[in-house]
């Protein structure tokens, strides 16, 4: 059988010789006697076993890893802990008991990451996660492995681990080892790891954010909706990083979320979104682009729905006075700004405002005319009617503003875009083009201010 197609329950059937372990002295006797009394035992006895002697076990464990490479019964001892965990994942916690501080517990796991068949390495890749994620904080009296100063030559340290964790990960949604496993086992260990600020900083380092953009789309199986809550929860565990949160800027990650919370009726996966917008409202100029998108009302349409999740209610509400705040603060030029840099041109007040042409035309200027390339961009490539005839509209009203705006705008080469939208199908089109054109063409009346 495809290794990488092995369950869990398919292992766990085999019958491992331990008895000639002993005899070759890779297993001791006291391990033998451990493993007789645990192996192939209800669920109920090992539970017994562990409560009462679960270090020992642990350390029998890790052992078997460290010191055996026959890969049948490392991945049976790494089923017999995967199947431990799962039943009850605080006992991760055996593997920093006081009792193993002689033992390094992270370095089996941390050696099969690399070295194993699809199997091992998703089960030590998980199986290391979970056991890294609660290990003992200094403050808690206790020192975790690889953390004691008379050890940090010798044992694999909590950096080691962490770093070469988010290595495999960011190569595993790269360039999947599995074809259906990969991407979901990375995810769920990401959504653990990216708790802790320094894997953060690494996951960022190793440019991982961006392998999450793609994976940001409305779900609809079960499965799907699983990896979709997943990879929202890493981005709003990222939204807590500075450095993360300036790439996320660069990304199309808000249109992203924005489809997801509009269409998906799963409350975690909505309350997760809708926390990440919170705390990017009052980043960069992500406040801006989320009223764009038509947030503030999302919000509103979010709260008429019956949600039972408190948590969910609150934070809607605490974003819709944040965005409420944002709408005030953005000056009408900072809006306009979005709204063309996002190519989302429509009929607003401020297009037809003469004080709002006045009192920002010097605006244009920034970045060698930035805005005014993207209208002229707008009216080479939309299919939007209304965004071309915006996007005529104001490049006439620019003309008339600005001093120099006829030189500009025939610089940009934008001539041939307006004439040509002049036989546009659309009525509101050809009249704004044939204003376009006229502020263009205009003769003497305006030929001495061009010159002055």
């Amino acid at each position: 059988m495809d290794r990488g197609e092995l369950t869990t329950e398919e292992v766990l059937k085999r019958d491992i010789p331990w008895e000639a372990y002993m005899t070759t002295k890779l297993i001791t006797g006291t391990c033998l006697q451990l493993l007789r009394r645990y192996d192939h035992k209800s669920e109920s006895q090992r539970a017994a076993l562990l409560e009462d002697e679960g270090p020992a076990y642990v350390r029998v464990f890790v052992n078997i890893l460290r010191d055996i490479s026959k890969e049948e019964t490392l991945e049976y001892v790494l089923a017999l802990i995967d199947e431990m965990l799962t039943a009850n994942p605080k006992r991760a916690r055996l593997f920093h008991d006081s009792s193993l501080s002689s033992t390094d517990t992270y370095e089996p796991f941390l050696k099969l990451l690399w070295k194993g068949n699809w199997f091992i390495q998703e089960k030590s890749c998980k199986i290391l996660s979970l056991i890294v994620s609660v290990r003992p904080k200094p403050h808690e009296g206790i020192v975790s492995n690889g953390e004691a100063t008379n050890s940090k030559s010798t044992f694999t340290s909590t950096n080691d681990v962490l770093n070469s964790l988010v290595e495999w990960l960011c190569s595993q949604l790269r360039n999947p080892s599995h074809p259906s496993r990969s991407v979901p086992t990375a995810i769920t260990c990401l959504s653990t790891l990216l708790r802790e600020s320094s894997v953060r900083a690494s996951f960022v380092q190793a440019d991982g954010v961006k392998l999450l953009i793609p994976l940001i789309s409305p779900a609809s199986t079960q499965q799907s909706i699983q990896l979709l809550y997943e990879t929202c929860l890493c981005v709003w565990l990222l939204s807590y990083y500075e450095a993360a949160v300036d790439y996320l800027s660069t990304t199309r990650v808000l249109p992203r979320l924005v489809d997801v919370v509009k269409g998906s009726t799963k409350e975690k996966v909505v309350r997760v979104v809708i926390l990440t917008f919170k705390n990017l409202l009052s980043k960069g100029a992500f406040g801006a682009q989320m009223v764009d998108l038509g947030l503030p009302q999302i919000v509103q349409s979010l709260k008429a729905q019956a949600w039972s999740d408190e948590d969910l209610l609150e934070a809607l509400n605490q974003l819709e006075e944040g965005l409420k705040d944002n709408i005030k603060r953005l000056s009408s030029f900072d809006k306009y700004k979005q709204e063309v840099l996002l190519g989302h041109l429509d009929w607003s007040p401020m297009h037809k405002d003469p004080g709002f042409w006045r009192e920002n035309i010097t605006k244009f200027e920034e970045n060698d005319f930035q805005i005014l390339r993207v209208l002229v961009t707008i009216m080479d490539t939309s299919n939007d009617p209304t965004a071309l005839a915006v996007a005529c509209y104001d490049l006439s009203q620019f003309m008339q503003y600005h001093p120099g705006g006829r030189i500009v705008v025939r610089d940009l080469k934008a001539k041939e875009r307006v004439m040509k939208l002049m036989n546009h199908e659309n009525s509101e089109v050809t009249k704004n083009a044939l204003l376009c054109v006229q502020r263009l063409f205009l003769g003497s009346k305006y030929s001495s201010i061009l010159q002055a």
